[in-house]
């Protein structure tokens, strides 16, 4: 394992030929936007590139992989990652290729290092961020590379609302402007439109959620009958996380998801300065960022959020 520089990781890349680039399970902007992108430039490169088809692609994200995507059967000669921090975090049908990734590109201080070679920038509010700092080594970008760019820089930062949103997201964010890219559809479609099927569960999370901590903290829970209720897709349920952290008052939301009988996922935000999401998610085998960060815990909801509640008392005893 050996880490990369920005204009190292262009060159290893220039280096290679035959590309096939992996999204992480439960696709955001941020991975799908960096797997386009990626692909894109390299393609302009005059490499060959692929994106490996994620099974979990919602319609919300899709159409930013249109003509990207691998054929059944295709062998690379390359395999990289974007936005990946965890092994658990490849999807079932990227397992073949748990320790044979060439390149792994991320943001995240808990990058588990699994690849041959890393290009982590933990100080970067979107993988999508220093994505850019790679490609932009080859010369001016490309309105083609710049909108998913844009999607992956965006949608990581709430549309640049959420706290880890610095004056380089600002600049990455204005370099991809200045290409001419049309961004208000993305961002209406990303920020401005909730399907009603949404505004339905919105409704079930805020007439069920548990405020502790004087107001401070606030646990929803989202589960299997929820959404079958409403007949809600996966697309309905986009960064559904963040939902309970526009609450006044709040600075610590969670969401309890049920995936499936007898797993859950953990979303974890906190304000700036307050609980370290990370170091909460991190005991119960997730991470993250210190005010964003996740896990996966195998039992029901009322166990998840019994287990939950333990992991923040234990952070908030030791002064995290």
């Amino acid at each position: 394992m050996s880490t990369l520089t920005y204009e190292q990781a262009a060159q290893r890349l220039l280096e290679g030929d035959g590309y096939l680039i992996l999204t992480h399970v439960r696709p955001d902007g941020d991975t799908v936007g960096c797997a386009a992108a990626l692909c894109t430039a390299l393609r302009e490169q005059g490499k060959e590139a692929y994106v490996l088809p994620n099974p979990e692609l919602t319609a919300i994200f899709a159409p930013y992989l249109e003509g990207l995507l691998a054929p059944e059967g295709y062998e690379p000669k390359k395999v990289v990652s974007v936005d990946m921090a965890a092994r658990g975090l490849f999807p079932e049908n990227a397992q073949r290729y748990l320790e044979k990734v060439d390149m792994a590109f991320d943001h995240h201080p808990s990058q588990e290092f699994f690849a041959k070679e890393t290009c982590l920038d933990a100080g970067r509010a979107a993988c999508g961020e220093l994505m850019y700092d790679v490609i932009r080594q080859w010369g001016s970008v490309s309105q083609a590379v710049a909108l998913p760019l844009y999607v992956a820089v965006s949608t990581d930062t709430g549309c640049f609302v959420y706290s880890n949103t610095s004056p380089a997201t600002h600049a990455v964010a204005a370099a991809l402007l200045e290409t001419g890219i049309d961004f208000y559809p993305i961002n209406r479609r990303h920020f401005r439109t909730r399907s009603l099927k949404r505004l339905k569960l919105e409704g079930m999370l805020t007439s069920g959620m548990e405020v502790l901590d004087e107001g401070k903290l606030a646990i929803v829970t989202l589960t299997l009958d929820m959404i079958a209720q409403v007949q809600a897709k996966e697309e309905d349920l986009d960064d559904i996380s963040a939902f309970v952290g526009g609450v006044e008052g709040v600075h610590t939301g969670v969401t309890i998801r049920e995936l499936r009988p007898g797993v859950c996922k953990i979303s974890l935000r906190t304000e700036p300065g307050e609980l370290n999401a990370s170091a909460v998610c991190a005991i119960l085998g997730g991470g993250g960022h210190a005010a964003a960060a996740g896990a996966t815990v195998e039992g029901d909801p009322a166990y998840t959020r019994k287990v939950l509640v333990e992991a923040i008392r234990q952070v908030q005893s030791q002064g995290k």
